[in-house]
């Protein structure tokens, strides 16, 4: 098993379950996704990066490898199972492994995957690695606070809302500044209840 003293970023750490395979995203993955970044750019209405469009995804794709190269993230593509097509991307990004903190996002599928339970499966698998083989002790969200969709996910996964940052980050595609809010999981909440109700909605 993986333990933080050997983990690296060059592993290729694969995560599956019944429903969901997780594995490194890789360059070649423009194929994989361009589906979903041609026919529905609404996706990233609220995320700070697009990868809307096959020069947004390749640009995307291409600064998180270099980022999982530079030991700063480790980005996913996501294999839904059930459909046998890839659905979107997540990732632990600004990896504190020495303070034992990460954070969980740039979390995005095609719409045909949004609602069928193939969220809390990828979470699931992302947080039992996250707390129980790399040994975190927190592991943050954010998220545009009107993105309200994506709010009520984290929190119906357990996350809970420490509060938000005003004027936090310039949003996509204008001058406008978005609030960003804040919530998390701490590694005694995972292992006291969030794991057993998160296993219970699966």
């Amino acid at each position: 098993m993986t333990t933080l003293s050997n983990f690296k970023f060059s592993d290729n750490i694969i995560l599956e379950d019944d429903l969901v395979l997780l594995r490194p995203l890789q360059e070649s993955d423009v194929d994989n996704l361009i589906e979903i970044s041609t026919n529905e750019p609404e996706t990233w209405k609220y995320s700070l990066v697009g990868a809307d469009g096959k020069e947004n995804l390749i640009k995307y794709i291409q600064s998180a490898v270099k980022n999982r190269e530079d030991k700063r993230e480790f980005p996913f593509i996501v294999f839904d199972k059930k459909t046998q097509k890839y659905a979107g991307s997540t990732r632990f990004y600004d990896m504190q492994l020495d303070y034992k903190t990460l954070q969980l996002g740039y979390t995005w599928y095609g719409s045909a995957f949004r609602g069928t339970g193939l969220n809390k499966h990828c979470k699931y698998l992302l947080l039992q690695f996250a707390f129980e083989t790399l040994g975190m002790e927190r592991v943050e969200f954010r998220a545009d606070n009107n993105n309200e969709r994506s709010i009520a996910a984290m929190k119906s996964i357990g996350c809970k809302v420490e509060g938000v940052l005003r004027s936090h980050m310039p949003t996509g595609n204008s001058d406008l500044r978005r609030d960003s809010i804040v919530l998390s999981i701490l590694k005694n909440e995972w292992f006291n209840e969030v794991k057993e109700n998160l296993k219970q909605k699966l």
